[in-house]
């Protein structure tokens, strides 16, 4: 069985769980691997991925974004699989002109099909200091969490024909690059390249998860044992209270979801979109 297996926690250092993917002369490693930055030039933007894959878990990564004026560059961290028909849950993070908030991306990927974006206009300025963006993914479900506290709730459907990333494992990336031909209003707003280089931090990371062994085609689970948290991510759903959490940020804060974009789907919105 995947969950009875003796577990143990890991966290902290990027040297030790992660290598450089693209862009290594602009990965900057720190404080003996507690923090990673990431540099985006006009040249190149740079990112990274962990050694390992997970089949499943609750992944923690602290952030501190592009300051000033960021407007034309993404900064991600997200799941993905291999290959073409892959699976992914993404964050990624649509800078802006100065003194405007930034704009949070999130999207499911499974068998390859996404489509599932909801975007989010950040309450707070992730420049400044260090916030803790959280994906959940367990059989049941995946979270999207900030600082603790949920965003966004894809549930399992698979029952009724939703596509669900639930067999593939999936490794840990993370990314800084131009994308200003549809990141800042559809594209309109392009990056100053005036203001380079861009640099994103990332000041740690928490992996309580089930780790992949290629090869055995097996997982070993790693977790907590510390702080209750031993096996609270493997049932982890939203509850009543953080749905009310949820349900605030996503009145005042969504600006796009797909489940309300009647032009998009103009033979009738998925099917997930009409359960609650």
């Amino acid at each position: 069985m995947l969950w009875v297996l003796p577990l143990v926690a890991y966290a902290g250092n990027f040297k030790k769980n992660f290598h450089s993917t693209w862009g290594h002369d602009r990965v900057g490693m720190f404080d003996d691997g507690k923090l990673l930055t990431l540099t985006l030039d006009k040249y190149s933007g740079s990112g990274f991925e962990s050694k390992s894959r997970y089949l499943f878990g609750k992944f923690d990564m602290k952030i501190k974004l592009v300051p000033r004026n960021s407007a034309g560059t993404v900064t991600t961290f997200f799941l993905a699989s291999n290959g073409a028909v892959h699976d992914e849950i993404d964050f990624e993070f649509l800078g802006n002109v100065t003194g405007e908030p930034y704009t949070i991306h999130t999207n499911v990927f499974s068998q390859g099909k996404g489509n599932r974006e909801q975007q989010f206009k950040l309450w707070f300025d992730p420049t400044t200091d260090f916030h803790t963006y959280s994906i959940t993914w367990n059989p049941h479900n995946i979270i999207f969490s900030i600082d603790g506290l949920p965003i966004r709730e894809f549930k399992n459907r698979g029952s009724i024909g939703v596509p669900y990333p639930i067999s593939k494992p999936m490794k840990i990336y993370a990314s800084l690059w131009n994308a200003d031909d549809w990141a800042t209003m559809g594209g309109r707003v392009k990056t100053n390249w005036k203001e380079a280089p861009f640099v994103a931090s990332y000041g740690g990371f928490r992996i309580t998860a089930c780790k992949w062994a290629r090869s055995t085609k097996s997982t070993n689970c790693i977790e907590s044992n510390t702080n209750g948290e031993k096996d609270e991510w493997k049932n982890q759903q939203v509850n009543s209270s953080e749905k009310k959490w949820m349900k605030m940020v996503q009145r005042h804060y969504m600006v796009y979801n797909y489940c309300t974009d009647l032009n998009r789907f103009p033979k009738g919105l998925p099917v997930e979109c009409n359960l609650s």
